[in-house]
């Protein structure tokens, strides 16, 4: 994936706080992307497009473009993978996906797998009182299916989709993620293994956080913005330990909030 495959977007990186947020630094947050950060989808995403357009009586992409796409919104990747297509023709091409993913899904043996360690990790931080949510271009059905298939729901306080708000790389799912948890860019950590969560997380004017298990290389993530590259789970917790010192996670007093409800597409 080039560097030039995704611009950094120049907006404010500074989010419109009220007064009773703008002192709460004491609350930190780490958003993760879902879709190669958290589980490895690809072979689901790539031949469920691939018979997506193969429906359409359309040669397939190659599972390459495919992959380097994952992470933006399905309309986006539509746009990328046909910029041929008429409107009514992405709109058909994208009700098909849907209607072959959940088909899909629904046959399945097994849930994508989670990355080695990633439960561990993600229950590690909770417990030790920093705020999680996610950020995908996945849609909320999408993002909740695999969280419930993992019993991972729980964790997570805030969870954004590209179905109700503008796909990676504009910042406003990381600004709703703020907002629902009350957390500032200075304590807001960004974690993904595309370019466009680097891009997002820049955006934001938050931390991003690269990981190399996912689709796009080092290279790539490096040239989006990511400040570091983390190997894997266990790397995470020892980087926030070291690298992120000032970060205060809010003390655990009671039970979590439900994460907030967004309806689906």
């Amino acid at each position: 994936m080039t560097a030039g495959a995704c611009a950094i977007h120049a907006r404010s990186r500074h989010l419109p706080w009220s007064p009773h947020q703008r002192n709460r630094k004491d609350l930190a947050l780490i958003v993760f992307d879902c879709d190669g950060t958290l589980v490895d989808s690809q072979h689901a995403i790539v031949a469920t497009m691939t018979a997506a357009f193969a429906e359409m009586g359309q040669p397939a992409p190659r599972a390459g473009e495919i992959r380097d796409l994952i992470g933006l919104s399905l309309e986006e990747t539509a746009a990328r993978l046909w910029p041929a297509a008429e409107a009514n023709q992405s709109a058909q091409l994208i009700d098909i996906y849907r209607r072959l993913f959940f088909e899909q899904r629904r046959h399945a043996a097994a849930p994508d797998p989670l990355y080695p360690h990633a439960e561990t990790v993600l229950r590690q931080l909770s417990a030790q009182g920093y705020q999680l949510g996610v950020a995908t271009g996945k849609s909320r059905r999408g993002l909740d299916a695999v969280l419930h298939s993992h019993n991972l729901k729980d964790l997570f306080l805030t969870l954004q989709t590209a179905d109700v708000h503008p796909g990676k790389p504009d910042p406003a799912m990381l600004y709703q993620a703020m907002a629902d948890v009350g957390a500032t860019v200075e304590n807001t950590l960004m974690l993904g293994d595309t370019s466009f969560d680097m891009a997002m997380a820049v955006n934001a004017g938050v931390r991003p956080v690269g990981v190399a298990w996912g689709y796009h290389d080092e290279e790539a993530l490096v040239a989006a913005g990511a400040q570091v590259v983390l190997n894997d789970f266990p790397e995470l917790m020892a980087w926030i330990a070291e690298n992120w010192p000032e970060l205060k996670p809010e003390p655990k007093t009671g039970p979590k909030p439900e994460p907030m409800s967004e309806p689906e597409a």
